[in-house]
């Protein structure tokens, strides 16, 4: 296989034609433990060619940024590629409201012990099983509240 072959399975993303080219034409170096690995190494070498197509590399940095692997990509294509392949990101939004200004610092004070619920199930299981970050949440507000004003 030349290299214009090989750059070609590169830019294709072919994760397995790439092992059977690393196998024969460098059975001398360290080879791949397993597909994942390979793949992880495919994007990284997607993203530091100059001879990949600019949307090839785009995604190979998306791919890996979205499993904290460092990005060969340079600094000055960074905006480029992830305005192409936005990151994904999940997020909660609280509120908490009252009509009565004089009980504004008493939401402050509700609203951050819903935050730290919110940041305690983030740091558990991850933000993912919404039912339960909106029970932690309410579980929070409904402390918060008692503590602030009492039973009811």
């Amino acid at each position: 296989m030349s290299q214009l072959e090989f750059c070609n399975l590169l830019a294709a993303g072919d994760v397995d034609g790439l092992r059977a080219y690393w196998s024969r034409m460098c059975p001398h170096m360290p080879q791949p433990e397993d597909r994942a690995s390979a793949e992880a190494m495919m994007h990284l070498a997607r993203t530091a060619s100059v001879r990949i197509p600019f949307r090839a590399r785009a995604y190979s940095h998306a791919w890996l940024c979205e499993r904290e692997i460092p990005s060969q990509l340079p600094d000055e294509l960074k905006p480029r590629a992830e305005r192409i392949y936005p990151r994904v990101t999940k997020a909660v939004g609280i509120s908490v409201n009252t009509q009565n200004p004089y009980l504004e610092p008493a939401m402050v004070e509700v609203r951050q012990a819903m935050e730290q619920a919110v940041l305690e199930v983030h740091a558990d299981v991850g933000l993912d099983d919404s039912a339960l970050v909106q029970k932690q949440m309410f579980a929070a507000h409904h402390r918060a509240m008692r503590q602030l004003f009492g039973r009811r």
